[in-house]
């Protein structure tokens, strides 16, 4: 499986991250959860016209990419009442704040302010008979719309009259789970949501991408990153974990938040998206870096996974007894970029996991 999951990784060209799957035509909608990484920012890289027509609708292209301005009143987040950010329909790139949006009457979504934090780039515009000052995001030079100067003067004044369809909306309750928990604050602040009590599982079955694929789609998971655990070779590679000789283990590292995700519901997620009970071995792909493992960072934790791998074992769920290993967690190493939210990145890769019932 080692050389299925290298030769993957040559075929496929890396997807600009953030990039959302949107509908061909009509008004801009709502997208699968986001998987923003921030620290990718950096190395964004703008799709081609080509692909961005792909990925866009037709009104995002024409607003986004050629500077075009969508109806008044007919679209997507006018009205849009709902706590939670705006990010940028092209790069994820966070842009604004439902707590900074208000009605101006004018047919469009208006805020006081960007995100705090957010570099919007301002430019002249000086359209036949009129100045204005057009907005652009940092990141993806999208197209966002133009701000005034006759908004709320007890919020500064300003209008940032905005295009919907240049906007992807991410909810509340979605935001720690698609990778904007860093913007939730403001929100706690407000009394919309109670601060997260965040955990950390380190957990091992298989191929880390199927796993990771599943884990962070989870609701009450924050972060998931895929890496090396368990043996005892520091700073591992790939090619050295795949050899077998690290004691290391394809490893997921799960921050979550456990006041919405208990440990113990976690592990039970666990046991259901892989085979506990065969040794060393996920399917096709065998050797002990592919071993069903919990490594607990906690004496709480140890004393859960024991528990419920005790109830799985006598669930009668399995023909076999379960081989999963239940040790302390040692220090847990990241595995390179390439891997991270892979099957994101490559849409009908490799894998060998499903959520069973």
């Amino acid at each position: 499986m080692s050389s299925i999951k290298i030769a993957g990784v040559a075929a496929v060209v890396l997807l600009a991250v953030g990039l959302v799957e949107m509908v061909r035509h009509g008004r801009a909608q709502p997208a699968e959860t986001s998987t923003f990484e921030p620290e990718s920012m950096k190395d964004f890289k703008k799709p081609g016209p080509g692909e961005l027509k792909k990925k866009l609708s037709s009104e995002q292209f024409a607003v986004t990419q050629q500077c075009g301005t969508e109806p008044a009143f007919r679209n997507a987040y006018w009205d849009n009442h709902k706590p939670g950010i705006y990010v940028d329909v092209v790069s994820g790139e966070p842009l604004f704040s439902s707590l900074d949006k208000f009605d101006s009457g004018t047919g469009w979504p208006s805020f006081t302010q960007p995100l705090k934090g957010t570099d919007i780039v301002e430019k002249k515009d000086s359209a036949p008979g009129m100045v204005r000052k057009e907005v652009r995001s940092k990141v993806a030079d999208s197209h966002l719309g133009h701000v005034f100067d006759d908004g709320p003067g007890d919020k500064g004044g300003l209008r940032y009259c905005i295009n919907s369809a240049s906007l992807q909306f991410i909810p509340l309750e979605e935001m720690d789970q698609a990778g904007y928990g860093r913007y939730l604050e403001p929100f706690v602040k407000a009394g919309l949501i109670k601060a997260p009590m965040r955990e950390t599982a380190i957990l091992a079955g298989g191929c880390f991408w199927g796993m990771e694929e599943i884990i962070r789609k989870i609701p009450g998971v924050i972060k998931t990153t895929v890496g090396y655990s368990g043996g005892s070779t520091a700073n591992p590679t790939y090619e050295e974990v795949c050899t077998g000789g690290t004691g290391h283990a394809e490893a997921i590292q799960v921050e979550f938040d456990s006041a919405r995700l208990g440990y113990e519901n976690l592990l039970d997620y666990f046991f259901r998206m892989h085979d506990p009970t065969t040794l060393n071995r996920q399917h096709n792909d065998v050797g002990t870096q592919y071993r069903s493992a919990i490594f607990y960072t906690s004496e709480a934790q140890k004393q859960s996974a024991e528990r419920v791998k005790a109830r799985w074992d006598k669930s009668g769920k399995f023909n076999r007894p379960i081989t999963t290993e239940i040790s302390a967690a040692t220090k847990f190493y990241s595995a390179e970029e390439y891997h991270q939210k892979y099957l994101v990145k490559h849409p009908g890769g490799y894998t060998c996991h499903v959520l069973r019932d």
